[in-house]
């Protein structure tokens, strides 16, 4: 007892510190027993500024995609990974609510449960535990050659998910190759959290040289299994840094200079994506 106690005051201690260094924790929803198998899905980690923490609760900040809170049920299981020096570390948690105590920031919080364990993910599996394993994003990426080529994949791109939204599609359509975009070789990478405008990317070595060398990007992803129709865009790089792997985090920024009716689209793609990971594990609890 008194290790366990030592071991839970150390997590503490270290949830102070990214506190006082007005770090954030990153958030995912938290996979329903039903979706641990083999089926593909798009789980997403969100940044949330860490406010504070007690014996009980943690405070921080409402993720935030695109302008668009991200809303979490009360109740809602999520996981939790805090970063120390080259180390990550996840743990279970929920959420109790909406912080009614106003933040430094002005910004709308939640309150979630502190941790009653937590534990380091498994070497060369950065996102797993014994008891969660995220499978975040793949996303593939192409060099952005001529960014006003862009209006053609993005408008075809809107049309697909409408018509999934309206059951008249399956919104998983392929985008003729005469009009995609002006775009270069290539390549890929996950995508590990998403931002406020953007998301933060990991390529690996093989090809962090190149995708380093290049300021704007086409990029595709899919969020199953509520959104069919993938997310297609433009980033630009805004920051980079090597990881302890050896792989390189891009921080990217969406860009929908060209095109800014866009921007809706992919803001209700991710919502209907978030939303459909809330409800799947709600029902799946329900059930049990």
């Amino acid at each position: 007892m008194p290790a366990q106690r030592a071991r839970t005051a150390g997590w503490k201690q270290c949830l102070q510190q990214i506190c006082d260094r007005r770090g954030s924790l990153e958030l995912a929803i938290r996979p329903p027993g039903e979706m641990n198998g083999d089926a593909p899905r798009g789980d997403l980690l969100f940044r949330a500024r860490l406010i504070s923490i007690d014996h009980s609760t943690i405070r921080v900040e409402t993720p935030v995609s695109l302008g668009q809170s991200v809303e979490f049920e009360d109740g809602l299981e999520l996981v939790a990974i805090m970063s120390i020096g080259q180390n990550r570390w996840m743990f279970h948690t929920h959420c109790i609510g909406p912080d009614t105590a106003p933040s430094p920031t002005g910004t709308p919080g939640l309150v979630l449960s502190a941790p009653q364990r937590v534990e380091r993910c498994q070497r060369r599996r950065d996102y797993r535990i014994d008891t969660a394993d995220l499978q975040l994003p793949n996303v593939r990426l192409w060099p952005l050659l001529d960014p006003s080529s862009v209006i053609a994949a993005e408008r075809l791109t809107a049309v697909d998910f409408q018509h999934e939204l309206d059951g008249t599609g399956s919104g998983a359509m392929e985008i003729d190759a005469d009009l995609m975009p002006k775009l270069g070789p290539e390549y890929g990478g996950r995508i590990v959290n998403l931002g406020g405008g953007g998301l933060g990317v990991a390529v690996g070595m093989g090809d962090a040289g190149v995708v380093g060398r290049h300021a704007m990007w086409w990029m595709q992803f899919e969020l199953p299994p509520s959104v069919q129709t993938p997310v297609r865009a433009v980033a630009r790089v805004a920051h980079r840094h090597m990881r302890s792997d050896r792989s390189l985090y891009c921080g990217m920024c969406f860009d929908f200079g060209v095109n800014p009716s866009h921007r809706h689209v992919v803001a209700r793609q991710i919502m209907r994506a978030i939303a459909g990971l809330q409800q799947r594990q709600l029902a799946y609890r329900k059930a049990g």
